[in-house]
């Protein structure tokens, strides 16, 4: 049985492509019927595009009795103030990362959720995707022993974009591209590890004056001394390796994993994803074959949606980890502003 969804603003591109997939395989059991925006252009575009209703007014689009679930796709930093009425009007709510700009934001939607109990996840595509979710399931078999440190490289080519013309790169809307996509390898290692003690990081703005925080490494350190170190270039056009994992018995590499390893040629038949035990004493590569493109895996959480949305799966990530992400990243700036190890329950982070 189908369900009716509607698109809360498409100022993510992200959300073109769950509806794409939606109105293009039915089995997905996603009726598109409706979308707001507040910017008109936009609406009339995806309305057009998608064959749905568009509403200008954002309390009749939450009015429709028909619509159970909406995903939100508004810039970040309406974030809060859209959960807030969703919540209110009973919707089941899909949201794009990140969850908030800041950490008082961020607990008004958690606020919100508990307090109208409506169904809730964050549309993380890395939890999502079938490679990492084999990762996560190798660390869960003990296959490698101890795990000793975790490695995630991650990154997008923004010299090449019209940056002028993007809100993902306005202050007021989005912080900047560190906040907006270092979230992505910050919440993966969330999802992998759980919650870390500490960071040290180091920011930089290295290219762009209108893209500040293109470069950055942040390291967190966990209670028995696992590393995890997240590495962002948003000025890189190549890469090959995005993750490694190493661990007393063993090591997982997966290569091809973002935007920058996806989009230039790699070998021919070349693995995507592999690991090396000792008892084995080789490497075993993944049946899991790597996308072409890095849109293939982002259009992938279409699914992991729509079994949120029918009851067929929990979360992708609840509100509390959206939350626990955020403070993950947020507390980055703290250590690079200040230059020091900064913990978790810093209260630092929530001034940011």
């Amino acid at each position: 049985m189908t369900i009716n969804v509607g698109i809360l603003g498409f100022a993510h591109g992200h959300v073109g492509m769950y509806c794409n997939q939606w109105k293009q395989n039915p089995a997905l059991e996603i009726n598109l019927v409706a979308g707001w925006d507040h910017d008109a252009a936009r609406l009339k575009k995806n309305g057009d595009n998608f064959g749905i209703a568009g509403y200008a007014d954002l309390d009749a689009f939450l009015a429709r009795p028909d619509m159970p679930a909406v995903v939100i796709g508004v810039e970040t930093s309406m974030h809060a103030d859209v959960v807030e009425k969703a919540a209110a009007a009973g919707k089941m709510i899909g949201l794009q990362k990140p969850l908030a700009l800041t950490m008082p934001q961020a607990d008004r939607i958690v606020a919100a959720v508990e307090r109208h109990g409506i169904p809730f996840t964050m549309a993380w595509q890395m939890r999502a995707d079938p490679q990492n979710i084999e990762i996560k399931e190798l660390l869960k078999s003990g296959i490698l022993g101890k795990i000793f440190m975790v490695r995630r490289r991650h990154g997008l080519p923004s010299q090449l974009w019209d940056i002028p013309s993007m809100w993902h790169f306005n202050a007021e809307l989005n912080r900047d591209i560190w906040a907006d996509d270092a979230a992505h390898p910050v919440d993966f290692i969330h999802w992998l590890l759980g919650a870390p003690e500490t960071v040290t990081a180091e920011i930089s703005s290295l290219l762009n004056p209108l893209a500040p925080n293109d470069n950055g490494i942040a390291i967190y350190r966990y209670a028995d001394g696992m590393l995890a170190e997240v590495v962002c270039s948003f000025t890189c056009v190549a890469a090959e390796n995005a993750v490694e994992v190493i661990g007393e018995k063993g090591s997982i590499v997966q290569n091809y994993g973002d935007v920058p390893s996806c989009n230039v040629p790699r070998p021919a038949g070349a693995v995507g994803q592999k690991w090396y035990t000792l008892d084995k004493k080789d490497w075993t590569p993944s049946a899991i074959p790597s996308p072409t493109n890095h849109g293939t895996r982002i259009a992938a959480l279409s699914k992991a949606l729509s079994d949120f949305f029918h009851g067929r799966a929990g979360p992708i990530a609840t509100v509390e980890e959206g939350r626990t992400s955020l403070r993950m990243v947020l507390a980055t700036y703290v250590s690079t502003r200040e230059g020091r190890r900064v913990r978790m329950d810093d209260p630092a982070i929530a001034l940011v």
